[in-house]
């Protein structure tokens, strides 16, 4: 891995749940990537996210409350001005810099003994192109049982704010599975998220990826990663697992030694007031299903984005749906010569194609009023879009969902 870059736990928890999810929304990935970057680790964001890949242009772009980026939009476009503007990043006044050399010592003195190599870090001074310094320390740590890549990346979140919550909370395993999680506080009130899970969610490799989050009350964010091969993508694997336990990380993430490094860096910027909060998605969903299914998981927000997982009695069966107002710029890429036009100047088109994984199929209804507003609804034959179908077709048929799509209620009290 390159000096100059490391590991983002948003942004690889991202792609890989990009991989995995389906295609019913269409979107350019790298654009939603940087989005995503520039909101810092939005983890639900990934951990609800229902958007996939394959599409050439940007027409997606609200996901769980993110920003719509149109064709040839950038990551900094995806801030409201109203929030670059009034909001200038100051660091703490109990800073402490620290170099990428001390963040490298500081990761070496806190780890098990062992042979240390490939090592690379990034401190909290000025660096070109990086108005906001983001330090890091990684390196490939070999314990005798096999060489292992461990990495600790620093920041700073808003206290109670978007951010600060959602770090404290396991992934949705309808989208991202996993091993094991757990969320614990400690005794000065931060919060520590345990996540153990693989590299890739589909397990093509058995690349391991441990992770270990921790808040505190007053913002500090440290995250701990570690795999169980010297690098985290095309490197064999060398052990069972990665060196440290669940324990260690825990105790690794919450090393009194980070502190002050959070605290050098700039006040994190207010949450900005994202389109789609109030949509409701999630009410609306439940409210519109068809009777007779039995809700056996949903989604823990409301807004723009919402799934049910429901059983017929046949199985069960993940919904979904995305909410968003203003689309009308991206309609010629979404709704082809194929595509309806209701009298009304809605139009409406099906699709129905493989999903994700095996024989998985999924069904999806994208309908666009005259004004751009839009409600997108697809359907899997699988409870969740990493498992093989589970059913030979999706719990709700195409007549069902289009009615749900086309109902006045998502636009209630918009």
């Amino acid at each position: 891995m390159p000096a100059d870059q490391h590991h983002d736990p948003f942004e690889e928890r991202l792609a890989a749940v990009l991989h995995e999810t389906g295609g019913g929304f269409d979107t350019d990935r790298t654009a939603l990537a940087a989005r995503g970057a520039v909101r810092g680790r939005r983890k639900r964001l990934v951990r609800r996210a229902a958007v996939a890949g394959g599409a050439a242009s940007v027409v997606l772009a609200c996901v769980g409350g993110a920003l719509v980026l149109r064709p040839g939009g950038t990551a900094a476009e995806a801030v409201p001005a109203s929030v670059t503007a009034s909001a200038k990043p100051k660091p703490s006044a109990t800073a402490t810099p620290a170099t990428g050399a001390q963040m490298i010592a500081t990761l070496k003195g806190l780890l098990p003994k062992g042979d240390f190599s490939q090592e690379r870090g990034r401190g909290t001074e000025p660096t070109d192109g990086l108005k906001v310094p983001a330090p890091y320390a990684g390196l490939v740590l070999d314990d005798g049982k096999g060489a292992a890549a461990i990495e600790v990346s620093v920041s700073r979140v808003r206290p109670g704010g978007t951010e600060a919550r959602q770090a404290a909370h396991c992934p949705d395993r309808v989208f991202l599975p996993y091993d094991a999680c757990r969320t614990s506080r400690l005794a000065d009130g931060s919060v520590v998220t345990v996540l153990q899970r693989y590299e890739y969610p589909d397990r093509r490799v058995d690349t391991k990826l441990w992770t270990a989050e921790l808040v505190t009350p007053t913002g500090q964010h440290i995250t701990v990663s570690e795999w169980n091969a010297a690098a985290e993508k095309d490197t064999p694997v060398t052990r069972t697992d990665p060196p440290l336990s669940p324990a260690q990380l825990t105790r690794l993430v919450a090393a009194k030694e980070w502190r002050p490094v959070a605290n050098a860096l700039p006040d994190p910027l207010p949450d900005p007031e994202l389109p789609g909060s109030d949509l409701h998605a999630r009410t609306h969903l439940l409210a519109l299903l068809p009777k007779g299914l039995k809700v056996t998981d949903q989604s823990s927000d409301d807004g723009d984005f919402a799934y049910a997982v429901v059983d017929d009695g046949k199985g069960g069966s993940l919904v979904q749906v995305n909410v968003q107002p203003d689309m009308l710029d991206s309609a010629g890429d979404l709704f082809g010569s194929n595509s309806e036009t209701l009298p009304d100047g809605t139009r409406v088109t099906i699709k129905q194609g493989p999903g994700d994984k095996g024989d998985q199929v999924m069904w999806t209804v994208d309908t666009m009023r005259a004004d751009g507003r839009r409600v997108v609804i697809s359907a899997f034959n699988a409870g969740t879009q990493n498992e093989p179908a589970t059913r030979a077709t999706p719990a709700l048929g195409i007549a069902q969902m289009r009615k749900m799509a086309l109902d006045a209620l998502w636009w209630s009290g918009s």
